[in-house]
């Protein structure tokens, strides 16, 4: 796919994402460069109804930008926003978008959004939340085949990784599956933080920070997590050693 042409060739890997979902982060990522932070993700469902002063910052920000509208299934912050709503949202910040972020199960109601999104050539992430516990392995891989053709560009999967065998089944699932399609994968919860270094090592495409405060357990912030996943490469021989396209 074309959209996923643009992606690959133009990510860097793996790139860090910091997360704009308040009116703090929001203040910081004014500031933030791209030295700090590759993307920034702009939650817009956490500023609904009033988004206005998030539109009139997000064209002014230096790094690029992923729009995220959260159904409240997963996390989002506008419990009982109509489809009509979140579509509108979408299109109003597709112009400052280089992503955009729908989840997997909501491909259906917001084709629309997927279509407009693909014409603009901007790319498609199709994702996936467990704030409770951990898929299996196959679960995973499922939903993977299902964001492929669902007209994904990235899958992206944030689960609970509470002890070493979910983070295990992380990384197994992105070590069988990241051939297939570019994969975004963190885990929360106990084992949050140490999950994004490893992950992001063994092929994550975008790794989430905060802003500011923390919006999910399991993060780091920012501009550290891009240190400790420098930190992680250079110590294994880099990008080329990590696997990375080079």
């Amino acid at each position: 796919m074309e959209a996923q042409s643009q992606i690959i060739t133009t990510l860097t890997y793996p790139a860090v994402v910091g997360t704009v979902h308040s009116t703090t982060s929001l203040g910081a990522a004014r500031k933030i460069h791209t030295v700090s932070c590759d993307w920034l993700e702009l939650r817009v469902d956490n500023f609904f109804p009033d988004v206005e002063e998030l539109r009139r910052a997000a064209p002014k920000m230096r790094p690029p930008r992923i729009v995220t509208v959260r159904h409240a299934s997963e996390g989002g912050g506008a419990a009982g926003m109509p489809v009509r709503q979140r579509r509108a949202l979408y299109r109003d910040f597709l112009e400052v978008a280089g992503l955009v972020d729908v989840e997997l199960r909501q491909a259906g109601p917001m084709r629309e959004v997927i279509r407009e999104a693909k014409e603009a050539e901007v790319g498609v992430i199709l994702s996936y939340h467990n704030f409770r516990g951990m898929p299996s392995l196959e679960r995973l891989c499922e939903l993977a085949r299902r964001a492929e053709a669902a007209g994904g560009d990235i899958f992206k999967v944030a689960a609970m990784a509470e002890g070493p065998r979910e983070l295990a089944t992380l990384i197994e699932f992105l070590a069988n599956e990241r051939g297939r399609m570019p994969l975004a994968v963190m885990g929360m919860g106990r084992y949050g933080k140490i999950s994004r270094l490893a992950l992001a090592q063994a092929g994550s495409c975008l790794n989430y920070g905060y802003l500011g405060e923390a919006n999910a357990s399991g993060q780091w912030p920012v501009e550290l997590l891009k240190a400790r996943i420098a930190e992680v490469l250079e110590g294994s021989g880099g990008a080329a050693r990590a696997g990375w396209p080079v």
